[in-house]
């Protein structure tokens, strides 16, 4: 028994499919179908169900899957004490953020990074959350900062903050304000321009509506942060969105803001690594100081929500 076959399990588990994890993992088919064998030989037990939609884990193979996850969590945690005398950082951390996050984080965390360690590069990849954890599997991330993924055993995910989504409008003459709370329902009497409903921002929206009663009226549908701004702005309707990536545009008065109520829109902000990859200590620094500053802008009430 080894790491590699471990891995293998933890992956095929989550996957439920020999030729999706050798994918993920970069590994030929066969390579993996016959560590899962050495692994069920050596056990004297038969971990999967095959059959022509895939394989299914079996009762012993869940057990046996517990301790695999225990296994690598305690490999990380030795890597961690090992890597905690180091002080200088250099190379490069890779690191994936969705837009909106990209927009508030990217300058403030590669401003501090350089001034503690000046050799450290970091190159930011902007995704939606499902494409970001894709890559994280895959190995071409070291870390990722998501909302609220399901939970993995292929992955790390520790929690952030909770984030309020606030009510944005481009209206000069009925402009928001920070300090007066809208009541959701007010959302349904204006024209909208709302992300597609494949984004997880649409889904907490309309989950909003549904309890509050209203039918949501949207005039544009745009993916991409920037091009729901200038919709904004231009006067194809109003959006919800969290304040930080905004906040400059509302001080300069190009757009105002207000907290919603009755519901509040809110999504979790967590940071996720993979479970079976070391992380190197420089991701780690990335990683606390990303959350550092997070904190900073969260106590200043330019990042609308809580520290978990």
């Amino acid at each position: 028994m080894d790491v590699v076959q471990l891995k293998t399990l933890i992956h095929v588990a989550e996957l439920g499919s020999l030729s999706k994890a050798a994918d993920r993992l970069h590994i030929a088919q066969p390579a993996l179908s016959r560590q899962i064998r050495l692994l069920e030989k050596e056990l004297g037990v038969f971990l999967f169900e095959r059959h022509g939609r895939g394989m299914v884990i079996t009762d012993v193979g869940r057990e046996v899957l517990e301790h695999a996850t225990r296994v690598m969590f305690e490999l990380e945690a030795i890597r961690n004490s090992v890597a905690e005398g180091r002080r200088t950082f250099r190379g490069m951390v890779v690191m994936g953020m969705t837009p909106t996050v990209a927009e508030i984080m990217t300058v403030p965390l590669v401003n501090e990074i350089k001034k503690a360690h000046p050799e450290l590069s970091i190159r930011v990849l902007s995704a939606f959350s499902g494409h970001l954890l894709d890559w994280l599997q895959r190995g071409e991330l070291e870390l990722a900062v998501s909302y609220d993924p399901e939970p993995l055993r292929s992955l790390r995910i520790k929690p952030i903050m909770i984030e309020n989504l606030m009510y944005v409008s481009a209206d000069k003459e009925h402009p928001l304000n920070l300090d007066v709370p809208v009541p959701f329902a007010e959302l349904g009497k204006v024209e909208l321009v709302l992300p597609s409903p494949r984004h997880g921002l649409r889904g907490i929206v309309e989950a909003c509506a549904r309890e509050a009663g209203v039918e949501l009226k949207t005039s544009v549908e745009a993916d991409s942060f920037g091009a729901m701004i200038d919709l904004v702005r231009n006067g194809f309707g109003a959006t919800v969105l969290p304040l930080a990536p905004i906040y400059s545009l509302v001080n300069a008065g190009h757009l105002s803001a207000a907290p919603l109520v009755d519901p509040t829109p809110a999504r979790k902000l967590v940071m996720a690594h993979s479970a079976d990859r070391p992380v190197s200590p420089a991701a780690r620094f990335v990683g606390e100081t990303f959350r550092n500053i997070a904190a900073y802008l969260v106590a200043r009430d330019v990042w609308i929500g809580h520290m978990i």
